[in-house]
């Protein structure tokens, strides 16, 4: 087994980059093959990842499942992290559920699928307005003491209700989207969490492909594809925000690196508390991103490419209006 270069999850180490999981179960079209998935989840642990995400809506419940099966044999060498709060509806809708039995029931069908006692840290998918987070933390408080949960988090949390979050339970991790693309948590979130001592994981780093060179201005995608509803996916779009790959591809080229690399390396090299989760659903894009962390910048080459994009504008939302509505809550 490698070893990874290791960051810390408050008192979680785990390596410095993770595996995001749900693109091999749901959201970018069809699902990998199970035995395929298998496989790929235990190549990245042999690899030295340590670090697995999922979700139970994810699926929902198979990527859990796929988890579960994948990473049963190497259970006490891993971290994984799942979340709760976001419930499937008969409708085919998602809803944001938070309620402190819907937890519990979450929390013991999640333990369940992964084949564990404890989940290593466990998210809030989603904040929910109708429940108090005061009443969230405490629940999962009370899931730390029966342990059940070891660590928890948040995913896609406004500050002040972070604030709120970490004065009941000190959390170990916030969960939000951050890519050399989508840029907004430097605006309030990283300060608050620098201030507060707490980790970010940062989901979709490579901009659910683009960033990672195979979706280029001609690419279309279908109903089962997540990207299909995304603005910044339209043709048009896509079309239009070239110049970053341009400087990305550059950027490559000086450091014989690819610009899925770079993309990855910009992050970590951003803060040490940062452990970026890329999902792959094949090896040898796995271990283009592991190789990601050899990859240093100096100050200087940082702020260039700071520079650089500053005079690119970017086109298209990151999410349809209806789901950026349950973000930054």
């Amino acid at each position: 087994m490698s070893i990874l270069q290791k960051r810390k999850l408050g008192e979680l180490e785990v390596s410095a980059i993770g595996l995001g999981c749900m693109g091999m179960s749901y959201g970018y079209g069809a699902a990998l093959e199970r035995g395929a998935a298998v496989a790929l989840i235990r190549s990245a642990v042999e690899r030295g990842v340590t670090f697995f995400d999922t979700a139970e809506v994810y699926g929902p419940f198979t990527n859990e499942e796929l988890l579960g099966e994948a990473l049963s044999p190497y259970r006490s060498k891993v971290v994984i992290a799942t979340k709760f709060g976001i419930q499937q509806a008969s409708n085919g809708k998602q809803v944001q559920d938070s309620r402190p039995a819907t937890i519990r029931k979450s929390i013991e069908g999640s333990l369940k699928r992964l084949k564990t006692d404890v989940v290593d840290l466990y998210y809030q998918h989603r904040v929910d307005p109708n429940v108090p987070i005061e009443d969230v933390a405490g629940t999962v408080k009370e899931l730390i003491r029966e342990g059940k949960v070891r660590h928890w988090g948040l995913s896609e949390a406004g500050v002040k209700t972070i604030r709120r979050a970490h004065t009941v339970l000190p959390l170990s991790a916030v969960q939000s989207e951050y890519s050399f693309w989508w840029r907004r948590p430097e605006e309030e979130l990283l300060p608050v969490l620098e201030e507060l001592g707490i980790a970010l994981v940062p989901f979709s780093p490579l901009g659910k492909g683009f960033l990672g060179g195979s979706v280029d201005k001609n690419a279309r995608f279908d109903k089962t594809d997540f990207r299909s509803i995304v603005p910044r996916f339209t043709p048009q779009n896509l079309a239009l925000n070239q110049p970053l790959i341009q400087l990305l591809e550059a950027a490559a080229a000086k450091k014989s690196a690819t610009i899925a690399q770079i993309a990855l390396s910009w992050i970590l090299n951003q803060k040490p508390w940062i452990v970026p989760i890329p999902g792959t659903t094949k090896l040898n894009r796995l271990e283009e991103n592991i190789a990601a962390v050899s990859i240093e910048f100096t100050p200087e080459e940082l702020s260039e490419l700071d520079s650089a994009f500053a005079k690119i504008t970017i086109s298209g939302e990151r999410y349809p209006q209806e789901l950026e509505k349950r973000t930054g809550l």
